[in-house]
């Protein structure tokens, strides 16, 4: 019995030294990514969210205390980001997670979210179902939504004369979702409009000459173009080549990014109708100071990707600093509402569906000095393309 009293009391002594030591060491954040499949967005992005937190912390850090980041690769697996979220948060002593930019890889850290009760900013994944049908209280998502950035380009197609459309998307969560958000949101500006072919290409396996080929049989006035990465310049150069653009309104969501639209070259196309990031167009003001300290920082010119990171960085340190503890509660309550101020102003983590109003730039593209980029364009509110509540509760089933 005395032995077990002793026992007992060193375990409990320990357990308090532990805890001493961890309320004294740095708050730990777990960021599960595709590092490697998808350098040319995640790189640029763990940038930006080092630069962040490196800030936040020569400032003093989250609650007077630093902020650690670990990285870790999941290959673009949902299988291997919930083995390494269970690992960071069990025994990485992670209060929270971010991260993604597969949607289908975001919709999976959700879930355990959800199950485990951990807090996960969805930093990148665009699909609405992160927070409207499959939505939690756990889960946050600081991007703007397929949603609100389809509806930015429907209401550039809506000002055309183009009646006819044809889609083509990444067969999994975030195409379908971008196809159907666009259609929502332009037949209710343009009633009349109508789509007369879908193509589907697998993620990163597109046979671009085929899915030239099926929309041009279309005869569309327009087309609307959700692939990335290497898709999309597969998808440019076949349908450059074989006339697809000529003569034809184009839209594309996420076409405009320094990702994309930088390693087309002169390849790159014409007159699209983008959203992206026009980096090298910031004069002054706060996008301008952080391109600046981004490429003194890094010897290199900023992406979208370094946008997205850095804004991670800033929310992760907002709401540890409002939390005032690394109680999964706390912060999750933390979250609900949050504020935070960035390169692009200010942005609200709304109450009803937990997304950010973070918005996108909209513009045109145009070859400039052997490369592409956005011209004419704006930056739009995220606020003011969400749908209104009542249509957010019916989507998540309220």
């Amino acid at each position: 019995m005395i032995r077990r009293t002793f026992l007992s009391l060193g375990l409990a002594l320990a357990a308090a030294a532990t805890s001493a030591i961890a309320q004294d060491g740095p708050i730990v954040v777990g960021e599960i990514n595709h590092f490697k499949r998808m350098a040319a967005f995640a790189e640029p992005y763990r940038k930006g969210y080092e630069m962040a937190i490196e800030e936040v912390n020569a400032a003093g850090g989250a609650d007077g205390r630093q902020i650690e980041v670990i990285f870790r690769d999941d290959q673009g697996e949902p299988g291997e980001a919930i083995r390494i979220a269970e690992e960071l948060m069990t025994r990485e002593g992670a209060v929270m997670l971010t991260g993604s930019i597969l949607s289908n890889v975001g919709l999976a850290l959700s879930s355990l979210a959800a199950q485990k009760e951990w807090v996960y900013l969805a930093s990148e994944p665009l699909a609405d179902a992160l927070v409207w049908e499959n939505g939690n209280d756990w889960t946050f998502r600081l991007r703007a939504s397929t949603y609100m950035q389809a509806a930015m380009l429907a209401e550039e197609a809506a000002k055309t004369d183009a009646l006819r459309y044809a889609t083509i998307a990444p067969n999994y969560a975030y195409g379908k979702d971008a196809v159907a958000a666009f259609k929502e949101a332009l037949t209710a500006l343009k009633p009349e409009v109508e789509f007369v072919a879908e193509q589907w290409p697998q993620l990163f396996q597109i046979d671009a000459g085929a899915e030239v080929q099926a929309l041009e049989r279309a005869k569309p006035d327009a087309i609307y173009n959700v692939t990335f990465g290497p898709d999309l310049a597969k998808f440019v150069r076949q349908g450059t080549d074989r006339g697809l653009f000529d003569g034809r309104a184009v839209f594309g969501l996420l076409s405009g990014e320094p990702e994309y639209l930088e390693p087309l070259a002169d390849e790159a196309p014409e007159g699209w109708v983008v959203t992206g990031y026009p980096w090298y167009a910031f004069e002054d003001g706060p996008n301008a100071d952080f391109v600046a300290a981004y490429t003194e920082r890094f010897g290199e010119s900023p992406k979208n990707g370094s946008l997205v990171g850095y804004m991670t960085g800033l929310s992760v340190a907002a709401a540890l600093d409002i939390a005032g503890s690394t109680d999964k509660q706390a912060i999750r309550a933390a979250f609900e509402g949050l504020q935070v101020e960035g390169p692009v102003g200010p942005i609200t983590y709304r109450q009803i569906d937990n997304q950010s109003t973070m918005g996108a730039f909209v513009g045109t593209t145009a070859l400039e000095d052997g490369g592409g980029v956005m011209v004419d364009w704006t930056y739009r509110d995220g606020a003011d393309y969400l749908p209104a509540d009542d249509a957010v509760r019916a989507r998540q089933g309220q």
